[in-house]
């Protein structure tokens, strides 16, 4: 793991050998401050440490003064186009900035920024977005992974120009290949703190992979501080599945891992069925454990004995196992889910 500087975002230590921080985004329009603390509320509910918001325009700053009071989440202001949308979010008492410098050139505006942030103790995240990108920083019109680095360090040393170093950067691209190459050599150049993600990453299923593939394996070589997620429709999804890579990679705990067989023609109950059910009914959970459920003893047993709880398949049967021991034999097929979760439920919360 790669040593970074720490960057406090109102209160949530990002880098500095902190865990991981988990970051999601509204779809809301900023101004409906009702709608807009409705999700982040959610949004922390499901795990989200920090959260975004989009700032188009005067009033979608002013309005982060209301949600702030209503929401004790760190906010971040998305800012693009015009800095004088920076200077009106810290007003409004803002928790970070993220600034594009595709989109905010001039040094003057952003030393102005940075200086405006420096006085309120608020950090800037340098966000480079291969969609964005300026076209000095591309490669006989090309997009470079050295070019995207050359886009960040543009903007990071105008900031370090006026002493501004409380500073987070990113680089995201649609091409997983072309982030992956562009943090490796963004982190052998600054230990500043890195944000991750892959931008535009498609809907549902493909939009979920190449985002796990590209965070996991820049994660899994030491590189990032946080992340964020980016899917189409309701955030909270994408604070799901970061939750799910993190958990993948043993870097953060929370609430149930599943360990469940992919089925074959052994499997003598409905494996998928019965595991999504529990994975619903236990969702809300937040204390890291382990469940299996087992279609077949031939995996089912030894994964049985290691889980904190498990279901191991019979021929229209299961048997249920807490902490590696059976508890409950020979339970029918259609009350496998509802008495597993009933003894989960029981001992995890008491009821």
């Amino acid at each position: 793991m790669r040593t970074t500087r720490r960057v406090t975002v109102g209160g949530v230590a990002i880098g500095g050998g902190s865990p991981i921080v988990v970051q999601s985004m509204t779809n809301t329009d900023t101004t409906d401050v009702r709608a807009t603390v409705d999700q982040i509320r959610a949004l922390q509910r499901a795990g989200a440490e920090i959260v975004r918001v989009a700032v188009p325009d005067a009033a979608s700053a002013a309005a982060i003064r209301e949600i702030k009071r209503e929401v004790t989440v760190p906010l971040v202001a998305d800012i693009h186009y015009d800095h004088r949308l920076a200077l009106k979010a810290l007003e409004a008492g803002v928790d970070k900035l993220r600034l594009n410098p595709g989109n905010i050139r001039d040094p003057r505006k952003i030393e102005e920024v940075a200086r405006a942030a420096a006085e309120r103790g608020v950090p800037i995240r340098v966000g480079v977005n291969a969609g964005s990108v300026d076209k000095r920083f591309l490669k006989d019109g090309e997009l470079t992974p050295e070019g995207l680095v050359e886009a960040a360090l543009w903007e990071v040393r105008l900031l370090e120009g006026v002493g501004f170093r409380d500073i987070v950067i990113s680089i995201k691209a649609h091409q997983v290949p072309l982030t992956v190459e562009a943090n490796r050599l963004l982190s052998r150049e600054v230990n500043y703190p890195l944000h991750l993600g892959i931008t535009e990453p498609g809907p549902g299923v493909p939009g979920t992979v190449r985002s796990a593939v590209g965070i996991g394996i820049l994660l899994s070589e030491g590189i990032g501080d946080t992340i964020r997620v980016s899917l189409p429709g309701d955030p909270v999804h994408e604070v799901e599945v970061a939750w799910e890579i993190l958990k993948a990679l043993e870097l953060r705990k929370r609430g149930p891992v599943f360990v469940t067989c992919p089925t074959c023609g052994r499997a003598g109950i409905d494996v998928a069925g019965i595991a999504e059910e529990v994975r619903r009914a236990l969702s809300d959970i937040k204390k890291p454990l382990s469940i299996a459920i087992m279609g077949c003893p031939v995996n089912g047993l030894g994964e049985a004995e290691r889980a904190d709880y498990a279901i191991l398949g019979g021929q229209g049967y299961g048997t249920i196992y807490a902490h590696g021991k059976v508890v409950i034999p020979k339970v029918p097929e259609e009350r496998l889910a509802e008495e597993l979760v009933t003894l989960v439920l029981r001992e995890v919360n008491g009821i």
